[in-house]
């Protein structure tokens, strides 16, 4: 099972832990997590301060071996895994299919649904939030596909009528820093500069704050990050191009402690963020996901989601050793209860 790309490897403990004889399932004993995961994913996530934790409560992560078949490793309770790939792909929806007593997170089917930003964000559109203290909706955005000359881009926003300035995105997210790299657009002229196949989206000012709304299961946590500030007329009347900016909700763009505006900095109503958090889960068949969202600058209640990501850094998530821990000995336990029950 020799895979393509960086992976994480079993080694020390970790892969010591996986040849003890631990019984599947749970009931009562160790929990075992098998993970799939690239080397950065594994630095962030599997940091001592979660796997430390999870040993005290009896959960043991093991190395999944790519080298070798997955049916011949664990036994398993739970796979954790965020590698890319078609290969990768089959093999996951495979072990899925032949082992139901295994919770895989998650379905790779549901995951591929967020590789794409023109599919991502469809299920935001169709939902209906109206009722709870807020509306939620997505910037209008216009897909250019790799077919498409560069040149015909400014046709192409003109004939849409979309307004500037645009931000724009990669269409597909393949994990890579590129593919999470924005650029911001002012002119229409400076948008076949522009390389295809990316998403553009009307920016909507949100004074300068993103809410990065953390999904464990039924966990929902909020972190404020610094975005791209307020755009003028004035100012658009002035600047022309296309600038790069990196990765905006970075670590270090924390604003959680930050001196802000109470209009700009109060979190988004409870409310909305449960039944869009619970509507989100159920539509994209997912339990650990991250939501992007703004609020328009100058409204009490109006939110845009903007990204959503999979398997995100929830290393940069406060107190995510004992959110995550807690998830998995809950994964276990209902998986218990329904034995005992059938």
């Amino acid at each position: 099972m020799r895979l393509n790309g960086e992976i994480s490897r079993g080694e020390g403990e970790e892969k010591e832990a996986g040849t003890t004889a631990f019984s599947s399932g749970g009931c009562g004993q160790k929990v075992v997590v098998g993970y799939a995961l690239t080397s950065k994913k594994k630095k962030s996530f599997l940091q001592p301060s979660l796997t430390g934790l999870a040993r005290n409560k009896g959960i043991n992560f093991v190395a999944i071996d790519l080298n070798k078949p997955l049916p011949e490793q664990g036994p398993f309770d739970v796979v954790l895994h965020k590698l890319l790939g078609e290969e990768w792909h089959g093999i996951i929806e495979d072990y899925r299919q032949k082992h139901p007593e295994v919770t895989v997170l998650d379905p790779p089917g549901a995951i591929q649904h967020l590789h794409n930003r023109q599919s991502m964000l469809q299920d935001v559109v169709d939902l209906n939030l109206s009722d709870c203290n807020g509306k939620v909706g997505i910037p209008r955005q216009l897909v250019i596909t790799k077919e498409k000359d560069p040149s015909t881009i400014p046709y192409e926003v003109a004939k849409a009528g979309m307004k500037l300035p645009l931000v724009a995105k990669p269409l597909v997210v393949d994990g890579s820093a590129k593919s999470h790299e924005l650029f911001l657009a002012y002119d229409e002229f400076s948008l076949s500069e522009l390389e295809p196949p990316l998403v553009l989206q009307e920016f909507v000012n949100h004074g300068g704050l993103l809410f990065k709304i953390y999904i464990v299961g039924d966990t929902i946590k909020i972190v404020r990050r610094f975005s791209l500030p307020n755009i003028s007329k004035r100012e658009l009347s002035k600047v022309a191009g296309v600038f790069r900016f990196p990765r905006v909700s970075c670590a270090a763009a924390s604003a959680d402690d930050a001196d802000l505006d109470p209009s700009i900095a109060e979190h988004p109503p409870r409310p909305l963020l449960e039944k869009l958090a619970r509507e989100l889960r159920h539509r994209l068949g997912l339990r650990l996901f991250n939501i992007d969202m703004i609020r328009e600058h100058g409204t009490k209640d109006v939110f845009y989601v903007i990204d959503i990501n999979y398997f995100p850094g929830y290393g940069k998530m406060p107190d995510y050793e004992h959110i995550f821990t807690d998830f998995l000995l809950n994964l276990v336990q209902s998986k218990c209860k329904k034995k005992l029950t059938t």
